[in-house]
C-alpha cells in the first residue's frame, strides 16, 4: 500500500517555548484506519494539524504522498499544483464545528468543496445532494448552518467533506458534543468509509469507539512523545499504558466490607475490579 504520510523526528513547539510535539516518527498507509489516543494537551490534535498541512513542525520533517511539506507550498497566495492535489485528495474535520461552518446555508456549505475543484455546476449540485441524501439530512438544506444543534453541525460538517470525495479523512474528536444516537450513526458512517477504502485517521479520548473504527491505535503521552504504536487491541488490553498516558484512572470506593476498584475511561464505559476488604 502506498505511504501517504510520513513524519520523521517531528517536534512542535507553540511561540519557541511550549512544546506540543517531540521527535514523533510515523508513517501512514493508503486505506489504514488508525486512532490517535492521548489525554487534553498532549499534543493529538496538533499532530493531526500538522497532517493537515494546517501546521508545520518546528523540527524535523513531514512528508505527504512523497513531497517535503513546506509553508509555501500552502501559501493561500499562492496557486500551485501540490496544494491543490493536497486538498483534493485529504478532508478535515476539526472539533468545534463552529470552526468549520461559514456559509449561509446548508446546501451552499456542502457545495463549496466542490466549486472550489472547478467542476462543471451540473456535478457540484449532483455531488451536493447526493451527500444531503446519503447522510438524510434533506430537512436542513435551507437553513443557517449557525442556527443548528450542535449534532446537526457535525453532520454539516462531514458532509462539506464527503463533497469533496477525498481519500483521506482526518477527524479530530469527531464524537465530542454529539448524543448517543448521533455517535451510534458516526461511527457506522466511519466504519462504511473505511469498508469503502477511504483513509481514517481519528484523534480522540473517547475509548468506547476506538477498535469499533480503529484497527491501529497511536498512544500519545502527557509528555507529547509516542508512547505505543499498535493493533487496537492490543493497546486497549495494556492498561498500565492507559493509565501512564492518562486515558484512564483508578477509582475506589467501599461498599461495607468490600473495595471496589475501578478503571475510570475518558468515555461511557468503565472497567471493573472488585477486591476484598477484611
Amino acid at each position: 500500500m502506498e505511504t501517504i504520510f510520513d513524519l520523521r523526528d517531528v517536534s512542535y513547539t507553540y511561540m519557541r517555548r511550549f512544546e506540543a510535539l517531540k521527535d514523533v516518527t510515523l508513517s501512514f498507509r493508503s486505506g489504514e484506519q488508525a486512532a490517535i489516543l492521548g489525554a487534553n494537551g498532549s499534543g493529538k490534535s496538533t499532530l493531526l494539524s500538522i497532517l493537515n498541512a494546517l501546521t508545520y513542525p518546528s523540527s524535523g520533517e513531514f512528508y505527504a504522498f512523497g513531497n517535503l511539506v513546506k509553508e509555501e507550498l500552502f501559501d493561500t497566495l499562492e496557486d500551485n499544483e501540490f496544494n491543490r492535489f493536497f486538498r483534493k485528495r485529504v478532508g478535515f474535520l476539526f472539533q468545534n464545528p463552529d470552526i468549520q461552518l461559514f456559509s449561509s446555508t446548508v446546501f451552499d456549505e456542502i457545495s463549496f468543496g466542490p466549486l472550489q475543484l472547478e467542476l462543471p455546476p451540473d456535478e457540484v449540485r449532483q455531488r451536493t445532494e447526493d451527500v444531503i441524501a446519503m447522510l438524510g439530512i434533506e430537512n436542513l438544506r435551507d437553513r443557517a448552518p449557525h442556527m443548528l444543534s450542535g449534532g446537526e453541525k457535525k453532520k454539516v460538517c462531514i458532509a462539506s467533506i464527503l463533497s469533496t470525495n477525498p481519500d483521506v479523512l482526518l477527524l479530530d474528536e469527531p464524537t465530542g458534543g454529539l448524543d448517543p444516537r448521533s455517535q451510534v450513526w458516526l461511527v457506522r458512517l466511519i466504519q462504511d468509509l473505511a469498508k469503502s477504502g477511504k483513509t481514517v485517521i481519528t484523534a480522540t479520548h473517547d475509548l468506547d469507539i476506538v477498535e469499533q473504527i480503529s484497527t491501529r491505535a497511536i498512544v500519545v503521552g502527557e509528555d507529547h512523545m509516542i508512547k505505543a504504536d499498535a493493533d487496537c487491541a492490543c493497546v486497549m488490553a495494556d492498561q498500565d499504558l492507559l493509565m501512564s498516558a492518562n486515558l484512564v484512572h483508578r477509582h475506589i470506593h467501599r461498599h461495607g466490607k468490600v473495595l471496589h476498584e475501578h478503571l475510570h475511561a475518558h468515555s461511557k464505559g468503565h472497567d471493573h475490579v472488585h477486591s476484598d476488604v477484611s
